[in-house]
């Protein structure tokens, strides 16, 4: 008998229950999963209040956290009468970042849900996000919770990259692939596969090409293009994807995808992020920005034992 898969829904300190609730309890109910809701609480007047003494500020955070832990045990079992095993837990920590990956360390999980937290791009700029850096050092799939529509996705797009040399990629793209099978297969839910064909000059460089003006004026652009075609097709084929629901679309990837969504209503878009040695690249050029812009949720599958 298989063990059971297990998923972490991080929730806020502040005690308000969001869509990423709705989706964990779905994705736990369809999949049978077990559902473990962890709050990270810190509350920086509480904890720097200079009116009270020590022991009373001592008194105040354990109160708040007890509250919060009642609170939460009220939203288990609503889930719990849904059929979802839930268990929930409150920790105060200032920077949750090191308990999350702690947590995820101690009980391993399949995936870490979070309500996406919308941040400025000032903001970003100035103060890496926890979902920032959850997204670069994250062990586990992790679905960004945005946008829902439906509580249980029922289109779920796969974001694939074969344009590249190294073959180590080549794996990856099948993980991506097979990881949103599994989700879609889980959820009943529609699943193309889409790889966005850049033709920028960071790209066509790793091809021997200055700039992309280079490519576009050279013959071997189209056979470089169909050399892509036949590689995602070879992708698609080998994991089961139908040729109707598989799509090659020429443009920067941010626009592609985000564009792709938007049009044909999709509730989760599952994406790769690279190690630290494209971390440069694929994560900063693609998912990072997506994350802000993308019309709907987002699956972000880690690299886990594959070499950086």
């Amino acid at each position: 008998m298989s063990e059971q898969s297990r998923f972490m829904l991080v929730v806020s300190p502040l005690m308000q229950s969001n869509l990423a609730f709705e989706r964990a309890a779905a994705l736990a109910k369809a999949s049978a999963a077990a559902l473990h809701i962890v709050a990270f609480d810190y509350l920086e007047g509480l904890a720097t209040a200079s009116l009270v003494n020590e022991q009373a500020l001592e008194q105040m955070r354990l109160g708040y956290v007890e509250r919060h832990r009642q609170w939460l045990e009220d939203q288990a079992r609503r889930l719990r009468n849904i059929g979802v095993h839930v268990t929930t837990e409150v920790v105060w920590v200032q920077s949750p970042l090191q308990e999350i990956l702690i947590h995820l360390k101690e009980q391993p999980m399949n995936a870490l849900i979070k309500a996406l937290e919308h941040e400025s791009l000032l903001s970003r700029v100035m103060f890496t996000p926890l979902d920032i850096h959850l997204l670069r050092e994250c062990p586990v799939p992790i679905h960004f919770v945005s946008h829902v529509v439906h509580a249980l996705p029922r289109k779920i797009v796969a974001a694939v990259d074969p344009f590249h040399r190294d073959g180590w990629y080549e794996g990856f793209n099948d993980r991506i692939v097979r990881e949103a099978a599994k989700l879609a297969d889980t959820c009943n839910a529609e699943l193309d596969v889409i790889y966005a064909h850049d033709l920028s000059s960071h790209q066509t460089k790793e091809f021997g090409f200055e700039t992309a003006l280079t490519l576009f004026s050279s013959a071997k652009a189209q056979a470089l293009f169909n050399a892509q075609a036949d590689a995602f097709r070879k992708l698609s084929e080998r994991n089961g994807i139908a040729p109707e629901r598989q799509h090659m679309i020429v443009g920067n990837p941010a626009k592609v995808l985000s564009g792709y969504a938007e049009a044909y209503d999709i509730d989760v878009i599952v994406m790769g992020r690279i190690g630290s040695r494209a971390m440069g690249r694929l994560v900063g050029d693609t998912v990072e920005h997506l994350l802000y812009k993308m019309p709907c949720s987002v699956w972000v599958v880690s690299p886990q034992t594959l070499a950086d």
